[in-house]
């Protein structure tokens, strides 16, 4: 991994890291699952205590940025939603409206080309297995484990490839 003399960067995932998913579960519970409605709530999501205070005290040593499954046609709310809830500013990546990768795939392939010019001081996902591939390829991570895990979330990330 390349290092510079720039800020180390903190990455962090959104839903059940930062942003309580709970409340919109019950779309993914549905057959079919209601994706439009699950995305549609997450402004509603209310923080995660936690985390927020995680990415707020990162922030005094790193550049955070924000590495999300949600599609890209999320932006707009996502980036509100960071806004109303005082997390710092920061670069925010997202999963392509097409892309249905399992977010194991996709989220490592961003942190790839990341610590290509900055080094990654900490990744910070409630996927555990994001969070062993991010850790099996060398980074430092921590599994943020302050949310309800939701097993239909769990499955829409590895099998339908959508948050």
């Amino acid at each position: 991994m390349t290092h510079s003399t720039k800020a180390p960067l903190a990455v962090f995932d959104l839903d059940n890291t930062l942003a309580d998913t709970a409340h919109r579960q019950r779309f993914l519970e549905r057959r079919p699952r209601d994706w439009d409605a699950f995305f549609a709530a997450a402004p509603q999501d209310p923080p995660l205590p936690e985390g927020v205070a995680l990415a707020r005290e990162s922030a005094g040593e790193c550049e955070v940025v924000y590495l999300t499954g949600r599609p890209e046609r999320c932006r707009r709310d996502t980036l509100d939603w960071l806004a109303a809830h005082g997390l710092p500013e920061g670069r925010v990546y997202m999963r392509r409206d097409d892309d249905r990768r399992p977010a194991r795939f996709t989220k490592l392939a961003i942190l790839r080309r990341l610590a290509r010019t900055r080094e990654i001081r900490v990744f910070v996902d409630d996927d555990e297995l994001v969070c062993e591939e991010a850790g099996r390829a060398g980074f430092t991570v921590l599994q943020a484990r302050w949310a309800t895990p939701s097993g239909e979330l769990k499955a829409a990330q590895e099998k339908e490839g959508r948050t």
